[in-house]
């Protein structure tokens, strides 16, 4: 007997979708709401845990939107961790499911969240265990640990369905954009610190005002990088590919499909970092009982040897701090140059992960030739015929899934190797999540805007 996908979904925690179309204010409020209640969360510490150790952490906080130690510590991994092993096993054909008919969407969507549901209480489990998030007592406090978050993951995914269905874009982008643009905020502009403040322009300021320019200047270093892939993420964001179209029932109409050169999105580089950041945290765990084959540590929590030496982001070897060495004659250390094998890695996976969305999201040449046909647009110069548009948009749907991969993991890479705040990674995300907003509100939601609202958007 088959197992049925549908009738399962109806007894798993969910949202329900609206009744009647939400105007924009209406999604703004609950996207905001929900943007609040994250940052909340992330301010809850977690009962029974030793902070001290959870430092060493904390660079997942970035990729998985979220924040060590506290009631969101999973953040969006057991969501992306589920989605990674569906596109494997939908992108290989071993689960043979047809993602352009509403039945295998379905199968899609329940089994993901079945996944998540699972990963909230493995990853709780495996983050205790294992000391990623070690218990401050006995096994009773283990077990509370492992309740509290495996709660906040369940939450986590409640909250990306409310996005989804009640806000504007999904749960998954908002909470790395909103986690990485207050990274960002207090690196830039943060009072407190040891011995001084933290921030890059107050610590430019009292620095020159000290008399020290070299200071200042060395201060301003990542806040100019951080500049730089911003404005270079968002020209990366305006390339694309425009096929021309025409309706056949209109004479004389024309219009040009447009095909992004990043044509998977920030998709790839989600699940790229989010693979890289679980085995991490394996290859750590590993480390803490002697098995150092994928990974050693040293006592401040930065990788030294294994694998993960040679794929790992330069978190400390970045292109700001060999500018710094360069200026004060300190040595380059070879670690620098690991680098070039960490962008190897981030390319091929993006490449991959790519390549399987675009398979599995609906963005394949049959799916999109399927809706331009139901349209009633056609090539100009051949007859209306859904396999020519196919044809044509095979052209270019690949060759942009690889491209767009590819291009999308040098790009993450080389910002993660410029030191930039809230990680080269996190700054690529942001920028893309916040043009993909932009473009969603000024398609759907014009209409329900202020005029001067509508002004400043550009329509």
């Amino acid at each position: 007997m088959a197992f049925n996908y549908l009738a399962l979904m109806k007894f798993l925690p969910g949202v329900q979708k609206p009744e009647k179309r939400l105007n924009f204010r209406q999604k703004l409020k609950w996207t905001g709401l929900i943007l609040i209640l994250f940052f909340v969360m992330s301010q809850v510490i977690l009962w029974g845990v030793d902070l001290d150790a959870v430092q060493h952490f904390l660079f997942l906080e970035t990729v998985l939107g979220s924040s060590m130690g506290s009631l969101v510590t999973l953040g969006i991994g057991p969501i992306v961790t589920a989605s990674i092993i569906l596109q494997l096993l939908t992108g290989s054909g071993i689960l043979k499911w047809d993602m352009s008919s509403h039945e295998g969407k379905m199968k899609f969507m329940g089994t993901q969240k079945i996944l998540a549901l699972f990963f909230c209480f493995f990853e709780a489990i495996a983050f205790v265990m294992f000391g990623a998030i070690p218990a401050a007592g006995g096994l009773s406090v283990m077990i509370l640990v492992i309740l509290q978050l495996a709660a906040g993951g369940i939450l986590i995914i409640l909250m990306d369905e409310v996005v989804s269905k009640w806000g504007i874009g999904s749960g998954v982008s908002l909470f790395i954009a909103g986690g990485v643009s207050k990274t960002i905020i207090i690196r830039t502009l943060s009072f407190v610190g040891e011995g001084g403040p933290a921030g890059a322009l107050p610590s430019a300021i009292m620095s020159f005002m000290a008399g020290r320019p070299e200071g200042a200047f060395i201060s301003l270093i990542p806040l100019a990088f951080t500049i730089v892939v911003f404005l270079f993420v968002g020209y990366a964001q305006l390339m694309k590919v425009e096929i021309p179209l025409t309706m056949g029932s209109i004479r004389g109409f024309g219009y040009r499909h447009p095909l992004k050169f990043i044509y998977a999105s920030n998709i790839p580089v989600i699940l790229t970092s989010a693979l890289l950041a679980n085995f991490e945290i394996f290859s750590r765990m590993l480390a803490d009982r002697g098995l150092s084959m994928f990974g050693s540590f040293n006592a401040e929590g930065q990788v030294t040897g294994g694998l993960m030496f040679f794929i790992s982001p330069p978190r400390e070897n970045t292109l700001s701090n060999l500018i710094v060495s360069i200026i004060s004659g300190v040595s380059i250390s070879p670690a620098a140059f690991t680098w070039i094998t960490y962008t190897i890695f981030m390319v091929v996976g993006a490449i991959i992960f790519s390549v399987f969305w675009v398979n599995t999201a609906g963005m394949d040449s049959r799916t999109v030739a399927k809706q331009l046909h139901d349209m009633g647009l056609g090539i100009p110069g051949f007859r209306r015929d859904i396999r020519i548009i196919e044809k044509i948009l095979d052209r270019y749907i690949l060759a942009l899934s690889v491209m767009g991969g590819a291009f999308v993991g040098l790009l993450a890479s080389f910002a993660d190797f410029t030191g930039a705040f809230g990680s080269g990674t996190g700054i690529l995300l942001t920028v893309m999540i916040i043009f993909n907003l932009y473009e969603q509100i000024t398609q759907q939601h014009m209409e329900d805007m202020n005029p001067a609202v509508r002004k400043f958007l550009g329509s």
